[in-house]
């Protein structure tokens, strides 16, 4: 069965040729400026464009630039950037939006458009519905020929978006350490900018698949299956630390210095520690994430405020509740003062000052953090199989505490379970979180023997 173009609160996904095309870009590109028009966001009427490396980038950036254009809007053309780097660029040149061309950690026969407002933020999701509802009802007017819109380019993202970064740590006290370090930026948009701002760092890097190609070298997910290689030239160069980005570079993964991948969830909570080890206030993360995070803010006399899948909604969270530090268990680390949008520029930095801080290892401070079983699982499921699926789950986990702000997570006394479909693909994904993994697996089976039932 053909998979469908999904258009959600992250925007627009789908496989290059065969669900999205030019033609559909640039009416995406024509709703997204209608809604900023109609809803006079910005003073501005100029909207900044970037782009993961995949090679079919090119083809929608230009077909969405025509599309703001034939509505009016000026285009920045940002070239191929992170897309924390668009949403920093954004708001430094006060446009009224931004859109970034990414597929994420999907497979390059993938892409996307995501779609930033004027602060940086991923629309809401009333505000994507009816930017969705635009698109499907072609309801946009072009302007004539003297008020259509003009393309620019800027080459400022990298050196701006190094800036901010700088800015919330000592890079002398982590220059002093001559960390060395192996980065794999997956062939995406990260390398360059990430080999940048480790030269400001001191660091000796050994960089791999850092050409930004768009030709995986690997499974693009910075998951541990995917980055074996990464764990072998980590110990074959006898580096301090790893780390692996995901094509767009908003997502970053930790290999320690004995080269073992120590999991997505450590990511936010290395981050956090350090952060909390100078300042005091609250966190915010989904409920997707690691309970580790909630130990080590409970320790100063912080909340930790959950919210729904979606870096959107946890950067609504941190702005609401002024929190010092936020992100998702997927390797996301947001920071207010460098942009409202996961960043692995962030995570890179905020680890190598708490190792040079601390003078401690990876491995040594994962220790100290400690931590529970982990399992995150995915099955295909259509839309109204999802549903069939939480409706059985509730009736099998009756005696668990429920939340049901994004699909259903249910909390035991000896672990919790989070299963939701996904935003962006049609999947199901379940993560189970235990004291040891026999519990896990307990809540597991118990999830698979539901789908089995659902799926036949």
């Amino acid at each position: 069965m053909a998979e469908q173009l999904i258009i959600s609160v992250s925007g627009m996904r789908g496989i290059v040729g065969e669900n999205l095309t030019a033609s559909i870009a640039g009416d995406y590109g024509c709703a997204f400026g209608t809604f900023l028009k109609e809803k006079n966001i910005s003073g501005t009427k100029t909207v900044c464009i970037g782009m993961d490396s995949r090679p079919s980038g090119q083809m929608l950036k230009e077909a969405l630039s025509e599309g703001l254009c034939k509505v009016g809007f000026d285009v920045v053309d940002l070239g191929i950037v992170t897309t924390p780097g668009v949403g920093i660029i954004l708001r430094k040149l006060g446009c009224a939006g931004g859109v970034v061309v990414t597929a994420s950690h999907n497979p390059v026969r993938y892409n996307g458009i995501k779609l930033l407002l004027s602060n940086g933020i991923a629309p809401p999701p009333d505000a994507a519905e009816q930017i969705k509802q635009y698109f499907f009802n072609k309801k946009y007017v072009h302007v004539d020929a003297s008020n259509s819109g003009k393309v620019t380019f800027s080459d400022q993202t990298d050196a701006i978006h190094i800036d901010k970064v700088l800015a919330i740590v000592d890079k002398e006290a982590i220059a002093s350490k001559k960390i060395k370090v192996v980065l794999d930026s997956i062939n995406g948009a990260g390398g360059r900018v990430t080999k940048k701002l480790l030269a400001e760092f001191g660091c000796e890097v050994t960089a791999i698949n850092d050409e930004p190609t768009g030709l995986f070298a690997h499974e693009p997910e910075p998951t541990a299956e995917n980055l074996t290689g990464l764990c072998e030239v980590v110990k074959a160069e006898g580096a301090k630390i790893g780390y692996a980005q995901d094509p767009d570079a908003d997502r970053l993964a930790i290999v320690d210095e004995n080269g073992t991948y120590i999991g997505e969830e450590y990511t936010l909570a290395l981050a956090t520690k350090y952060v909390f080890s100078k300042r005091t206030g609250n966190a915010a993360t989904n409920l997707s994430t690691s309970r580790m995070i909630d130990g080590i803010v409970s320790q100063t006399g912080g909340e930790v405020i959950r919210t729904a899948v979606g870096e959107a909604n946890v950067a609504k969270a941190m702005l609401e509740h002024d929190c010092i530090i936020g992100g998702e268990g997927n390797g996301g680390v947001i920071d207010l003062r460098v942009g409202p949008i996961r960043d692995s520029l962030v995570g890179i930095a905020l680890v190598l000052q708490l190792m040079a801080e601390t003078g401690k290892t990876i491995g040594q401070l994962v220790s100290e953090i400690g931590g529970y079983y982990m399992s995150k699982n995915k099955f295909a499921a259509e839309q109204n199989q999802a549903q069939q699926i939480l409706n059985l789950a509730k009736n099998t986990f009756k005696d668990a505490i429920l939340n049901t702000t994004d699909g259903c997570r249910f909390d035991f006394d000896d672990g919790w379970l989070h299963l939701r479909a996904s935003n962006t693909e049609p999947v199901m994904r379940f993560i189970v979180e235990a004291k040891n993994q026999d519990i896990a697996q307990k809540y597991i089976d118990i999830v698979l023997k539901i789908r089995d039932e659902v799926l036949g």
